[in-house]
């Protein structure tokens, strides 16, 4: 389905609106787009209403100067969902978006009825060091030459090369080349800069939910992590359970920072189950999904 384009404060936001039903918001990661979440609109919107954002600074919407907080960026999804008419949500976040979506139930629990965290930033310091080099004195300088035509247009060669061989590349691969691409434009430039300023610095993610997470305690919470995670490791999965112990943990054997690409079908009916077999905050039971976790 095709984006759709809204004003918020002045500025362009492009997310994606389809279905009808109780409302599932999903929240990509840093570098992303809805484009991440895409397999799962068809797999979703028969019995939901699924809406799918571009982050400010992110894929089509607008990459406006300003403030790039966790906060800021929760907000604007508040305004989203003001805009569309929309109360209450299960929340879907990614990464940063896991990170957003954390601040989001802070900020608003009263619009959250289930929460579904994959490899969520905002659980530990730990981070991979590209994210940690970013924050650095010089990286604006560095980041417009590895972003160049030529560098990128080389790194492409290299590949097709290597495909003609047999290697294919990982999916977190293709998602990190498809974000790292949009760094060719300053303004893109600028707004991930600002973004991974805002939660990373030096020593790691500067910005932690663990505080937070009791007061999670009356709130269903899916937790979904891929074992070969390289950007923020799975053990940040056993952080999340021991902090809320009612919590549903699921390790995807074998995937990495993306489990939800790595192993859609899997991924998909996991999400559809949750859905389906936990009561809404404040709301009946339609089942009982106790805490697990598991790994295959």
């Amino acid at each position: 389905m095709a984006p759709q384009t809204t004003l918020l404060h002045g500025h362009a936001l492009s997310y994606v609106d389809s279905g009808h039903g109780d409302t599932v918001l999903f929240v990509h990661g840093l570098l992303g787009s809805h484009s991440n979440w895409a397999h799962l609109i068809d797999r979703l919107d028969d019995r939901h209403r699924v809406v799918v954002p571009d982050l400010f600074g992110h894929g089509a919407s607008a990459k406006p100067e300003g403030d790039y907080s966790l906060a800021a960026h929760a907000a604007t999804l508040r305004d989203l969902l003001d805009r569309l008419g929309i109360d209450r949500v299960t929340l879907v976040g990614h990464s940063l978006g896991g990170g957003i979506s954390l601040e989001f139930c802070y900020l608003f629990p009263s619009r959250v009825e289930r929460l579904v965290l994959v490899g969520s930033g905002g659980l530990g310091r730990e981070v991979n060091p590209a994210l940690r080099a970013a924050t650095l004195p010089g990286a604006e300088f560095v980041l417009p030459v590895l972003a160049s035509e030529w560098v990128r247009g080389g790194v492409e060669t290299v590949g097709r090369s290597l495909s003609r061989l047999g290697w294919r590349a990982s999916n977190d691969m293709r998602a990190a080349w498809e974000g790292f691409a949009s760094l060719s434009d300053a303004d893109g430039r600028r707004a991930f800069l600002a973004t991974t300023r805002a939660v990373v610095d030096p020593g790691g993610q500067r910005v932690s939910a663990g505080d937070y997470l009791p007061d999670l305690a009356d709130l269903p919470v899916l937790v979904v992590w891929g074992t070969r995670d390289m950007v923020i490791p799975a053990t940040h999965a056993a952080r999340a359970q021991a902090a809320l112990a009612g919590a549903r943990v699921e390790l995807f054997e074998g995937a990495g920072h993306f489990p939800h690409l790595d192993q859609p079908e899997r991924f998909a009916d996991l999400l559809t189950d949750f859905i389906a077999t936990t009561a809404t905050a404040g709301g009946s039971t339609h089942g009982d999904a106790g805490p697990t976790a598991t790994a295959s």
